[in-house]
């Protein structure tokens, strides 16, 4: 039991050291001074062009500079080790704050489709030139944003969530660079509310993932593994009966948790721990499950089903 608390103290120490050094604060620092320069540059150029579809690019500007500062601390937060009063540590701080960045930009996105429909039914005049210049700027500004947390995204729920605003808003300022080269040259100034409502349709489609994935996690959902599979590799073992009373869920979108009762033949108690360690060692190399706990037993269960 020593052996495999210091392999998992052992193994969350990594990860956390991991995470910490893939994401810098130098980098969290860049990507947030550059998205406040790309909200105030959008919110006045908003305003002077008239363009809602700047104003809408804007506010996800701003909110993507709070939800990088929350991913930041949440990140921090996760790193802290496990004690008395949070045995299973801090990483669920992380998603946490994927959601809270989720359902605000799932929110905004729902006022700016109400505000284009508004839009729609009474347009304005708008200045396309100058709609394409700051579109511009913030187009550049989110493709380094974007660069910089690129490589942090693949393995972070909480930074994939401020990843995705950074993305969000990069097709948002193509959209509007697009729109003001529609305006300035055609005159089409319906394109505007347009594509506010496209790329907020976009990033609901988007965001609803995070969210979904999110509460899965929060409400303890089962992980997504091959149970029939991890049933019939532990049956084959010598000496197992049968497993059943399988529980799983995870403390984030990496580390799962596994625990069952085991029916054995009636052995010695040295005997058990061989095959509960054999069974140990299947779920976490071959699974990748982080933390294993079971219930060894001869015909205690009445009801062996698998969930209960």
């Amino acid at each position: 039991m020593e052996d495999n608390h210091t392999q998992n103290h052992d193994y969350e120490k990594h990860r956390h050291t991991h995470d910490h050094s893939n994401l810098s604060g130098k980098k969290i620092f860049w990507v947030t001074v550059l998205n406040a320069i790309i909200t105030m540059t959008e919110i006045i150029g908003g305003i002077l062009s008239g363009s809602l579809a700047l104003l809408s690019d804007a506010l996800h500007n701003l909110s993507d500079t709070i939800a990088i500062a929350m991913s930041y601390f949440a990140n921090r937060l996760a790193q802290k080790s496990r004690d008395e009063k949070r045995t299973y540590g801090y990483k669920r701080a992380e998603i946490l704050a994927a959601l809270v960045n989720a359902t605000v930009l799932l929110a905004l996105s729902a006022l700016l489709i109400i505000e284009a429909i508004k839009r729609w039914q009474s347009p304005e005049t708008i200045n396309g030139l100058m709609m394409m210049i700051v579109a511009f700027v913030g187009l550049i500004a989110n493709f380094i944003s974007v660069f910089l947390l690129e490589k942090d995204s693949h393995n972070n729920l909480n930074i994939k969530s401020s990843y995705l605003h950074l993305i969000s808003d990069t097709v948002s300022s193509i959209g509007v660079l697009i729109g003001g080269v529609a305006i300035q040259l055609w005159g089409i100034i319906w394109i505007d509310p347009l594509i506010t409502a496209l790329i907020s349709i976009y990033i609901i489609r988007e965001t609803w993932q995070i969210i979904k994935k999110t509460v899965n996690i929060l409400m303890q959902s089962s992980a997504p593994l091959n149970y029939e599979a991890i049933k019939t590799e532990i049956e084959k073992m010598e000496k197992v009966k049968n497993i059943h009373h399988v529980h799983t869920w995870m403390s984030d979108e990496k580390t799962v948790y596994f625990e069952a009762h085991v029916e054995m033949e009636d052995m010695l108690l040295s005997e058990v721990c061989l095959i509960t360690d054999k069974i140990e060692h299947l779920l976490k190399e071959k699974e990748g499950i982080y933390h294993v706990t079971l219930q060894a037993e001869v015909d205690k269960c009445c009801d062996k089903r698998l969930f209960k």
